[in-house]
């Protein structure tokens, strides 16, 4: 309800009480849809800091406000050295305006996402400035249109037959939902106007709550159960909902958003150890093709006169093992190809315990991220956190904001740049120097990372599918085979001046894949 008519005036008498007779001496902007105005009296200085990015619309008057040096801009130069002579609510509107010694008139348009700061020249009835200019309609406002005088009598209550909206459409959502749940809607037109003379009186009694209402931190002019603050000095209410809800609210979305990236990255690794064992455990204690190549070798005359079949002994067992040959396969063609097979599952058996190792130094990594980032209490530790981690910041990201396409294979994530442009920010701005580069060769196309940090080892099935998806992202997507080049970030390098997505490579080695698309593999999932 900070927004609300039934809160700006009380506010606005408190402003008027502090700010009548003080000056402004200075008015910039230092972040997007921010605007900080300076205030110096009798009393000293007072800063009106009105926050007007939307959704987060908020007002906070702090004592003390220091200005960076970088990135601040000055705004409203007519304002600098007026004189304030009274603060005032519109009536029954979400809008106050300072009236100044010079007749002119500075209005806070405070409706939602059309919220709005505007400076009136004396009697004009549009205004000469606006904060956010973008608000066309704004250009044209006058400012005697935001006075809207309401009838609150019985008999207009009467009248719109207790439609509340109708009799008196500043309630807002919190006193909608008071009503509701008091059965506004439901009960008689005369239930209804003593529910509404109820809410009135509770309106007019100057005590503000702070109370979190689905994970988010409001001001109400309503009794709460269990108020996060109760206070009853309307300023002192606003700088604590811009702390709480803007400040401290920020911090936790932000700090709760790195710290779920990590938790779903680690139940993810959890998940790649766990398959991956059990497959390992299954191949270790599977019998080793070679044996059923030696006891063909063994029985190479049950295929004499071009015999296909053969019930065979498996001298390791002690089972009979039926042994079926393709057409024209002679039967130590099979033995070697059994032999190749066994000679293969020993490397991808090494290679999976590689894998599972690297792995499990990544989730010791990822647990001990969390613990750090589960200790920080404040924006500036989340914030030097991030910027000695700068190379993790994709996982808090919204994956329409990134720049590259984000997959998923056999518990290693690829990332496919969208654009040249983005080529280059993926590798400036999100790259590890270990992660694995991959470009089709001597083409336009799409630069792809796998992501190897805390990594040792990678699959060759992981590197083919990352080969296959830089094929495709490039012009050799047609071709039924295509080179690909690869090899560590920090071999890549950009040659200033140099066209987007454009780069020097050391140290490249060559694949040969066939291009395939995120749609032609089941097994590579789009996150």
């Amino acid at each position: 309800m900070h927004l609300n008519y039934h809160f700006l005036k009380y506010l606005t008498p408190a402003l008027n009480d502090r700010l009548a007779g003080n000056q402004f001496v200075a008015c910039f902007s230092q972040n997007k849809d921010e605007l900080i105005l300076e205030t110096d009296g009798a009393d000293g200085s007072l800063f009106i800091r009105a926050h007007l990015l939307p959704p987060q619309v908020y007002l906070s008057f702090p004592a003390d406000f220091h200005r960076a040096k970088r990135n601040s801009i000055d705004l409203f130069p007519e304002l600098i050295g007026e004189v304030i002579l009274k603060c005032a609510v519109f009536s029954f509107e979400r809008a106050f305006y300072f009236d100044l010694q010079s007749g002119k008139k500075l209005v806070f348009k405070l409706h939602g996402n059309r919220s709005n700061v505007l400076l009136y020249q004396d009697k004009a009835a549009a205004p000469s400035l606006l904060f956010r200019n973008e608000i066309k309609e704004d250009r044209d406002l006058d400012w005697r249109s935001l006075e809207k005088p309401l009838d609150l009598s019985q008999e207009r209550f009467i009248e719109l037959e207790g439609n509340a909206s109708q009799f008196l459409p500043t309630l807002g959502a919190i006193p909608r939902a008071w009503l509701k749940e008091r059965g506004y809607p439901e009960a008689s037109i005369e239930t209804k106007w003593a529910l509404m003379q109820d809410l009135l009186d509770l309106l007019d009694a100057p005590l503000f709550a702070l109370a979190e209402k689905q994970g988010e931190v409001h001001l109400s002019l309503l009794p709460e159960i269990h108020p996060i603050k109760t206070l009853s000095d309307p300023i002192q209410a606003t700088n604590e909902l811009f702390y709480a809800a803007l400040v401290k609210g920020n911090f936790e979305k932000e700090k709760n958003g790195l710290l779920k990236s990590y938790q779903d990255q680690l139940k993810k690794t959890d998940s790649y150890i766990l398959k991956s064992s059990a497959k390992l455990d299954e191949l270790r204690n599977s019998a080793s093709p070679s044996q059923l190549a030696d006891v063909i070798m063994a029985n190479l005359h049950e295929f004499q006169d071009g015999k296909q079949e053969a019930e065979l002994l498996d001298f390791y067992t002690g089972n009979t093992v039926k042994v079926t040959l393709k057409h024209n396969q002679k039967p130590q063609q099979l033995a070697e190809s059994l032999y190749r097979k066994s000679k293969n599952r020993q490397i991808e058996l090494d290679q999976i315990a590689k894998t599972i190792a690297s792995k499990l130094n990544l989730k010791a990594e990822l647990e001990q991220k969390i613990s750090a980032i589960e200790a920080i209490g404040e924006f500036r530790g989340l914030k030097n956190y991030q910027k000695t981690n700068k190379e993790d910041k994709a996982i808090t990201k919204e994956a329409s904001g990134l720049p590259f396409k984000v997959f998923e294979f056999e518990g290693f994530t690829i990332w496919v740049g969208k654009s040249a442009k983005d080529n280059d920010e993926m590798l400036r701005g999100f790259a590890h120097k270990d992660d694995l580069w991959l470009h089709a060769r001597q083409v336009p196309g799409s630069h792809v990372l796998i992501r190897m940090k805390g990594i040792s080892v990678l699959p060759n099935s992981v590197l083919e599918r990352a080969a296959g998806l830089a094929a495709f992202y490039s012009k050799l997507k047609t071709d039924s085979l295509a080179p690909v080049i690869y090899t560590q970030a920090k071999f890549v390098r950009k040659v200033k001046g140099s066209a987007p997505g454009s780069v020097m490579v050391d140290r490249e080695k060559v694949i040969l894949v066939p291009p395939v698309g995120p749609d032609e593999e089941t097994s590579a999932r789009k996150s």
